[in-house]
């Protein structure tokens, strides 16, 4: 009874206080590059580098090509790169800043009557402003090689959205635990830079054995990253995949859960021991 107290206490308190995390979501975008000289043009740049980056390293320098879809039609390259790497760069974002969440807001954990589970929220809703704006660049950059936006296309929220909840039940267990175990952050790091090779963003995942491609797609981000290219390219809805989408929520759920029961249970000794 408590576990399911505890699991249906956050959404809760996300919705009381949905205006105070959109208020502070904004606030959290507009000052995380206050008093630099591009301010948040930064948050742009950086991913834009390292796109071009890849697209140069992959397609003129080891001479990739075109990826085919199932009606035959080649997909350019840095198209289907720039679709697998824009979720990712989200993805990693939201969870590194989520988890330090606590750590960065210290000041609000200690207050008795502010509701600290809104505070990962607040960062993953900051890194949604950067990621809606590379969504926008994403669908206008596929519009200029021909591929204009058709129902499939709405997909991209229904993914976006998968993902944003995703990170979010990580992110209730990791900003709870990195308070008493501070190496936590430098070991998510090495695992994103482990993770972005592991999910098929810039290679195909068809390449491997069919035993080996099902160990592969229990990655989650995955069903993310391919959800994004059947949105965009293989037209494709995701009720076509029952299992993978079946398998997805109810890893999140499952994830979610736990991530709620640690929250629940270590939140009375965050301030004692910030």
């Amino acid at each position: 009874m408590g576990k399911l107290k505890a699991v249906l206490e956050l959404p809760l308190e996300l919705y009381r206080n949905r205006r105070l995390i959109l208020k502070l979501s904004k606030n959290d975008f507009k000052t995380r590059y206050a008093g630099s000289y591009l301010g948040i043009i930064w948050a742009f740049i950086q991913p834009i580098v390292t796109i071009l980056v890849y697209w140069f390293v992959f397609e003129k320098g080891l001479k990739a090509g075109g990826v085919l879809t199932k009606e035959g039609i080649e997909v350019t390259f840095v198209l289907w790169l720039s679709a697998g790497l824009i979720p990712w760069f989200f993805f990693s974002e939201a969870l590194n800043n989520a988890t330090n969440a606590l750590l960065e807001y210290s000041y609000l954990v200690k207050k008795v009557v502010f509701k600290i589970s809104i505070l990962p929220i607040i960062k993953i809703i900051s890194a949604l402003f950067v990621h809606v704006f590379f969504v926008v660049f994403l669908l206008i950059l596929c519009a200029c090689y021909g591929y204009y936006p058709q129902w499939y296309t709405l997909q991209v929220l229904y993914y976006s959205f998968c993902m944003f909840i995703f990170v979010l039940a990580l992110s209730y267990a990791t900003s709870a635990i990195v308070i008493f175990f501070r190496d936590l952050s430098q070991i998510i790091n090495i695992i994103l830079q482990i993770g972005m090779w592991v999910t098929p963003i810039m290679w195909q995942v068809s390449i491997l054995s069919e035993d080996v491609q099902k160990i592969f797609k229990l990655n989650p981000m995955y069903y993310i990253v391919d959800g994004y290219r059947q949105s965009l390219f293989y037209k494709e809805w995701f009720w076509e995949h029952p299992w993978m989408t079946l398998y997805f929520w109810v890893l999140t759920g499952i994830v979610f859960i736990i991530g709620a029961v640690i929250f629940k249970r270590l939140k009375p000794h965050f301030a004692d021991v910030l």
